[in-house]
């Protein structure tokens, strides 16, 4: 429990703007033994709203103004670029535009002041219930020079999939870019070669989405096949 954070019958009392859910994952009645079934997490859900109210730690306030100054430098306005911003267990998640990703992700590398040289990944997300906002990319930055992190997050339609790459920029981000379209479908535009990395390339769908199937689906290896989850092995 956080410092300061009342505790209630059902856990944390949290705060209105941090919605809470039950259980790792909002599954219920899935026979998980797991104990993340009693968690109440917080959700920052981006589709909860704006960003997270202020004052944020100091460091997190020195950032933000550190990347208004670097886009406006740049000739992108801070407005123009940034959807909103949300700080939380101690990272700050900045959503990008995602019309503005590549030149956004150059001004992070390049300034100064900001001087982000690695990207050290590139995760897919599947929010179902965001209408119009179903798929996110995550990318995870790295400053060496000022030894400090930052995540942006861009957002996309189920029906319209596409993504900047950020690969021009960060190499490094090649086979990340990969795996999120191979699991999530996520295209990123401009990507020297999006090819599936981890699945075969006649594999239909996209396994990590939450609407994919959960069993019941043949496999490469020696004819097995895996149950449908009502057939699974549970206990009560």
């Amino acid at each position: 429990m956080e410092p300061g954070l009342p505790s209630g019958p059902e856990g944390p009392a949290l705060p209105p703007e941090h919605p809470s859910r039950r259980g790792m994952f909002g599954a219920e009645g899935s026979g998980d033994t797991s104990g993340y079934g009693g968690l109440v997490p917080r959700d920052t859900n981006p589709v909860r709203g704006a960003s997270t109210p202020r004052p944020w730690a100091e460091e997190f306030e020195r950032l933000d103004e550190e990347v208004g100054s670097a886009l406006r430098e740049a000739g992108i306005g801070y407005e123009d670029a940034v959807e909103k911003v949300v700080v939380d267990r101690g990272q700050m998640t900045i959503f990008i535009k995602r019309e503005k990703l590549a030149e956004t992700a150059k001004v992070f590398r390049d300034d100064p002041a900001l001087r982000f040289e690695m990207c050290t990944g590139v995760d897919g997300v599947h929010y179902p219930e965001e209408t119009g906002r179903e798929l996110h990319a995550c990318i995870q930055l790295l400053s060496i020079t000022h030894n400090r992190r930052v995540n942006l997050e861009v957002a996309c339609p189920d029906d319209d999939p596409h993504v900047p790459s950020i690969t021009e920029t960060y190499p490094s981000a090649n086979w990340h870019e990969r795996e999120a379209y191979d699991f999530f479908g996520i295209i990123f535009d401009g990507h020297q070669a999006l090819t599936r990395i981890q699945m075969p390339d006649d594999w239909p769908g996209h396994p990590q989405r939450k609407d994919y199937p959960l069993g019941g689906i043949p496999v490469e290896y020696k004819g097995a096949t895996i149950p449908p989850p009502d057939e699974r092995r549970a206990y009560q």
